[in-house]
């Protein structure tokens, strides 16, 4: 069994399906419901690649120093957040949301779990959270 199909069968396990399961609310909320029990506090993440709002910068024709001061009072991917629950929010094209801190300013952010990934990549968090990306 591939690395892909042992994720799979995580996920059709923690939704208690026998199937490959849909991408609905329903099936959002159980992942959603399975996560909260099973993520260990504390847990902090990272963007695993740049935000939306940020690939007119990252990828230029943006100004660096606009840049820098968004980043200010928006979330960046190379920020580093404490996860801080879920969302009630579930969406059938961004999926599960978290409500992350940032840690450098304390500033709350409610952020897709799919652009997120646990800082530990040798934690549970991480494989939790992996899982779901891969699913």
């Amino acid at each position: 069994m591939n690395e892909l199909d042992a994720h799979h069968n995580r996920i059709v396990e923690a939704l208690g399906e026998t199937t490959t399961p849909k991408v609905n609310l329903e099936n959002l909320e159980k992942y959603r419901d399975f996560l909260e029990a099973n993520i260990e506090s504390p847990c902090y993440l990272t963007g695993i690649e740049d935000f939306d709002w940020e690939e007119f910068y990252v990828f230029r024709p943006g100004d660096e120093g606009e840049y820098k001061e968004l980043k200010k009072t928006r979330p960046s991917y190379t920020d580093v957040f404490e996860f801080m629950g879920f969302h009630e929010m579930l969406s059938d094209n961004r999926g599960i949301f978290a409500n992350v801190q940032r840690r450098f300013d304390d500033k709350k952010f409610v952020l897709p779990l799919a652009d997120l990934k646990a800082t530990d990549n040798n934690s549970k968090n991480y494989q939790l959270l992996h899982i779901f990306q891969c699913g």
